[in-house]
């Protein structure tokens, strides 16, 4: 069975930093393009990052420009999320994704081009 875990959520001041991981078993991450989506109460689950699977192409959506990094480790077969100075809306649960799809460009951050996902992980940033 092809699982994904999310772990490294909590509860952080903003300002502060996490690191995210998403571990794969059942598969080799090597054939597959990871996303990472949060979704906040009330909201629709949004793209924040991807990793594509040809080239390691990072993509992130605006709001996390230069405070989040998406990486990869094959070797482990996992995916990280670092996210450093981290701000209250940035709370939410924290979701990764896999897809065999490459190509999508700025369609990795669509979850329906998604097919499987983890439990997710809890992130809060408050004072």
């Amino acid at each position: 069975q092809l699982h994904l875990v999310e772990s490294g959520g909590g509860l952080v001041q903003p300002g502060g930093s996490l690191r995210l991981s998403c571990a794969a078993s059942g598969f080799t991450l090597d054939y597959y393009a990871i996303g990472w989506f949060r979704q906040a109460p009330g909201e629709e689950r949004e793209g924040v990052s991807s990793i594509s699977v040809s080239d390691g192409t990072t993509y992130y959506t605006d709001s996390v420009k230069g405070r989040f990094t998406i990486s990869r480790d094959n070797a482990k077969n996992t995916v990280y999320l670092q996210m450093n100075s981290l701000k209250p809306e940035d709370t939410a649960v924290y979701y990764c994704a896999v897809t065999p799809k490459i190509g999508l460009g700025l369609g990795y951050f669509d979850p329906y081009e998604y097919d499987y996902w983890g439990q997710g992980t809890q992130v809060t940033v408050s004072s």
